[in-house]
């Protein structure tokens, strides 16, 4: 295991740990401003005057539930091989966090979740994922194909907070910081298997794929944050028509 799995997986990590830190902290799955006047105890933002019709993004429960699939389809090995320690105590980590996450979105804040733009079709997602784990795998085992969902999945599943992001038009800091450590947690695992592939001649067709697909979907994001937040300004994307 090299440093780049190292890193990619703490970025993982951290990323879901301000999630949820963001959900606890503002007791509410919407953004920050007028709208956490709804969801409890008000946060230093809420107090803060607003623009007229001036509103605050959330958090996709969408792109949770996806995330959540992908590690119960991934890791149902924790049953049947032991790797490490280090890897089992990851897995159960992660598993644990994206339950907790939905959770709280879907049950402990259900009434203050923004399900009005929270509106990406995930049987846009499922329906050519699932068609493709049949078609496109190393075996033709259940385990195995359940493994190459997950993989597949992954790659598109922070699709519906991009979408909601770009209907609302905007998204606070800390959300843009989570998106941020789950876009380099992706980058640093391509740098993994650059570096698998340099020093074990390992080469994984399907995840390396992937991965760079996934990549992809966070470039424009990762100017904007460069660009935007990073110098203490509020990302804001184009309003669709």
């Amino acid at each position: 295991m090299n440093v780049f799995r190292i890193l990619g997986d703490l970025s993982h990590l951290l990323a879901m740990i301000l999630l949820l830190g963001k959900i606890w902290r503002s007791k509410c799955c919407k953004g920050e401003g007028r709208l956490a006047g709804r969801c409890g105890t008000p946060s230093l933002a809420s107090l803060m005057p607003l623009r007229a019709g001036q509103g605050a993004p959330g958090i996709s429960g969408k792109s949770q539930i996806l995330f959540a699939l992908v590690f119960t389809t991934r890791y149902l090995d924790l049953f049947t091989n032991f790797i490490s320690i280090y890897n089992t105590v990851m897995k159960v980590v992660f598993l644990l966090c994206a339950y907790v996450t939905v959770y709280m979105i879907y049950g402990k804040f259900r009434k203050t979740f923004d399900s009005e733009n929270d509106t990406f079709r995930l049987e846009f997602l499922l329906v050519p994922v699932i068609g493709l784990s049949f078609l496109e795998n190393y075996s033709f085992t259940l385990l195995e194909i359940l493994w190459t969902f997950s993989i597949y999945l992954e790659s598109v599943a922070i699709l519906p907070q991009l979408f909601m992001i770009s209907k609302t038009g905007e998204a606070e800091t800390i959300t843009t910081h989570y998106l941020f450590f789950l876009g380099l947690y992706r980058a640093l695992y391509l740098a993994n298997w650059i570096r698998r592939y340099q020093t074990e001649n390992f080469y994984d067709q399907i995840a390396v794929v992937s991965g760079v697909v996934q990549t992809i979907f966070y470039c424009d994001f990762f100017y904007l944050y460069v660009t935007k937040v990073l110098k203490g300004k509020k990302l804001s994307l184009p309003m669709p028509i």
